[in-house]
């Protein structure tokens, strides 16, 4: 049995003007991808349920058949096990975000640009490590630069156990549940103030740390030589933080091999997969870069002939998803199936391999926002008798045998096809 179940980040998407009334999926050019398609079946699949607009940590952690209702620790913690951090119970774990203010705090850009190198990213995590010191006695942090706007931030106090029952300071996301929910309206684009979301010692000297945390990094960043030298490029400068997504708890899950009675390894890039990879005892192998689908494909190929189940994750198009951009997002996904799906048809090994391929939620450009709309699924092997399914689209999958799925449901299902 060999598995390989790839998940497209917020793949999904609605009929588009710009691509006269069809999706990315429907417009892109995919010989690779559709190939695999038509020897399949397919399939609709609401990530984590009909009415969840759900952030990928949560989306991924039910695509792998995994579900946390109220308990969830938050997706700091999952960035934290990812980004490599020594976090433990007790510890306070956040998402964070480079983001751009003007002088009056009105946030013109939550991601600065899109376009924050890693360089440029390293030494930015370096002034604030440098710059900012807590009044609270016995507290540190840690902030870890991951990848282009991204960031992971940690503290720690001696002899005092922190929550993460806290409000975002990033305005354009809610905390329900532990889980991060995308407003869906916004009357203030400022920086909020941490507030404690429980009356515990813990939240409030958590809440404390967080506001001094951002406010004295943006005093930090205002002076930055990094955006002195982004503004003289015309570039949006990365003058403050945001953060997100607080938990202080690890959580304890089943391991992928006990669940599912195979071994697993993972192939990912973002510290989100990466520690849901380690926290559910994947194996963990990351790629050379977000778009380098050549190192992607070795590595999958490889870890084949030495795993039951591989599980990809690949970011390329979320983001133009984000920004609106239906063109971008069509691209992006023919870039993927000429850089990973059509060599993988080639390389031969799909007669003794099953994939299933899919997503973590839709990400609509007309809202540039996460939705809870379904997303296709579909489950392929070379000489597999198949469902009359052609492509990898949303209009295709929903006329196909799988019929309309629980996120929660998709790998088994998949597993038993790679089983017969």
């Amino acid at each position: 049995m060999k598995l390989l179940y790839v998940l497209l980040d917020g793949v999904g998407d609605r009929p588009n003007p710009a691509l006269q009334g069809r999706t990315p999926l429907e417009a892109a050019n995919t010989p690779g991808i559709d190939r695999i398609a038509s020897n399949g079946v397919s399939g609709l699949v609401y990530t984590v349920g009909k009415g969840v607009a759900p952030e990928s940590d949560v989306a991924v952690f039910s695509m792998l058949g995994y579900g946390f209702g109220r308990e969830y620790p938050g997706r700091g913690v999952i960035e934290a096990v990812g980004a490599g951090t020594d976090f433990r119970d007790g510890d306070l774990a956040l998402r964070a975000n480079f983001a751009t203010v003007d002088a009056d705090l009105n946030i013109t850009d939550r991601r600065s640009g899109r376009n924050l190198s890693q360089e440029e990213g390293t030494r930015l995590a370096g002034e604030i490590a440098q710059g900012v010191h807590l009044s609270v006695p016995g507290s540190s942090f840690r902030f870890i630069h991951t990848l282009s706007h991204r960031a992971v931030l940690t503290f720690r106090i001696e002899g005092i156990t922190l929550s993460g029952e806290l409000s975002n300071t990033d305005p354009a996301y809610a905390k329900v549940g532990g889980m991060g929910v995308a407003k869906e309206k916004i009357t203030e684009m400022k920086p909020q103030s941490c507030v404690p979301l429980d009356r515990s010692v813990g939240a409030a000297l958590g809440a404390s740390v967080v506001n001094e945390f951002v406010a004295k990094s943006h005093q930090v960043l205002l002076k930055s030589a990094v955006n002195v030298e982004r503004m003289q490029k015309g570039f949006k400068p990365a003058n403050i933080v945001l953060t997100r997504d607080a938990g202080s708890k690890l959580p304890r899950v089943e391991k992928m091999s006990s669940k599912y009675g195979a071994s697993f390894a993972i192939v990912a890039d973002m510290p989100v997969e990466l520690g849901i990879g380690r926290l559910t005892g994947m194996e963990v192998f990351v790629s050379k870069g977000v778009f380098d689908y050549e190192d992607k494909l070795g590595k999958v190929l490889e870890l084949l002939g030495r795993f039951d189940v591989v599980y990809l994750h690949i970011k390329g198009p979320d983001e133009p998803g984000h920004d609106g951009d239906a063109v971008a997002k069509m691209k992006s996904l023919e870039t993927i199936d000429r850089g990973f799906f059509l060599p993988l048809v080639a390389s031969g090994r799909l007669n003794d391999v099953t994939v299933a391929i899919s997503a973590d939620h839709s990400t609509p450009c007309a809202m540039k926002a996460h939705s809870d709309d379904p997303v296709p699924l579909v489950i392929s092997r070379e000489g597999m008798r198949g469902d009359g399914t052609e492509r990898f689209t949303e209009p295709a999958a929903s006329k196909g045998s799988l019929g309309l799925l629980a996120g929660r449901d998709v790998l088994g299902i998949a597993l038993k096809y790679a089983r017969e």
